[in-house]
């Protein structure tokens, strides 16, 4: 077997390329980041994006390939991803990694980017105990599943509606906080006290989650009460979040029983997150894993490391866009 997969990561906004062995280690990964494009229009730009990738996807190949003074010979395959994301972002990357496996004659995988997400843990020889529970919270996802290993899972429960991630981004352009929403209110809640009594929606009812109701409610505080403390709200909403994520976080635990419990995803990255699951674990008294913060937003690394599970059971999904994929499907 060949010492690297070629990952690419083109779903939404940013254009990530990165070379991963099996064992997790990422020989060299840049990301091209489209924030100034998007920036004026508060969030993400569909066109504008897929027109950036376009211009960044090939040059950022061929400077991770040299980087790494890696060339096609040394690749086992090229895994990129496939979905769930912006139909035209998707197209990008998956044209992209067509024409190379042609050109090169290796083959190309299309990876779930939530698997992707999933195997984030797996880099810089990151080693977890199964079975596992594992968390999902990111712009565009929520969801908490039991994992027997890497590969098989049973969901227990997903958003009905907003993730957490968005909710995050929405709020902070309500509070004029600008983008990315996750970290401004982060660094902003960090200086700021709950002193505001949100709601904490579906916080007690099995696995589902639901945050729309939380984003109206600080909306309609904004409204009533423009004068409201930046840091203060910021700070609520924060930890309206947080209980709710940790009260499902240690359901699962409760009713799993697993040795370890996992939190990926962009949202993975806030210190009040990371803070309030190692909590969690240690009264449960499971291991808890969680990527390093650079992995835990959207990068090609997580897609290579994806790739190899499918290399080592001889599948080979189509290079076909899914756009609103689910983790219910490899």
């Amino acid at each position: 077997m060949k010492p690297w997969i070629l990952g690419i990561e083109t779903s939404c906004d940013d254009t990530s390329v990165a070379l991963v062995d099996r064992a997790g280690t990422v020989a060299a990964i840049e990301t091209v980041s489209q924030f100034e494009i998007h920036q004026a229009f508060g969030g993400v730009y569909p066109e504008l994006a897929s027109r950036a990738h376009l211009e960044a996807i090939l040059p950022t190949v061929q400077k991770v390939m040299d980087n790494a003074n890696v060339t096609p010979d040394d690749l086992e395959a090229i895994g990129v991803t496939r979905g769930p994301g912006l139909i035209g972002s998707l197209l990008v990357g998956l044209s992209t990694a067509e024409a190379l496996s042609l050109g090169w004659g290796v083959p190309a995988y299309g990876i779930n980017h939530l698997r992707g997400h999933i195997r984030s843990v797996g880099l810089e020889g990151g080693q977890v105990d199964y079975p596992a529970v594992i968390m999902l919270v990111s712009g565009g996802h929520t969801f908490v599943a039991e994992l027997t290993d890497a590969w098989s899972y049973r969901l227990l429960g997903t958003t009905r509606d907003d993730s957490v991630g968005e909710s995050y981004d929405k709020v902070a352009r309500m509070l004029g906080l600008g983008m990315p929403g996750g970290p401004a209110i982060d660094r902003a809640a960090a200086r700021g006290t709950p002193v505001l009594r949100l709601p904490r929606p579906m916080k007690n009812e099995g696995y589902e989650f639901s945050f729309s109701g939380l984003k109206s409610s600080v909306a309609r505080h904004i409204e009533t009460h423009p004068d409201v403390s930046v840091d203060d709200m910021s700070a609520s909403f924060v930890a309206a979040c947080m209980d709710v994520l940790t009260a499902k976080a240690a359901r699962a635990l409760e009713e799993c029983k697993p040795k370890s419990l996992i939190i990926v995803g962009g949202v993975a990255a806030s210190p009040q997150l990371r803070d309030a699951m190692g909590k969690v674990a240690s009264d449960q008294g499971v291991a808890l894993h969680l990527p390093p913060i650079k992995w835990a937003t959207d990068n090609a690394a997580m897609i290579a490391m994806a790739a190899w599970d499918y290399v080592e059971r001889g599948e080979k999904p189509a290079l076909v866009p899914k756009p609103n994929l689910r983790l219910e499907t490899p």
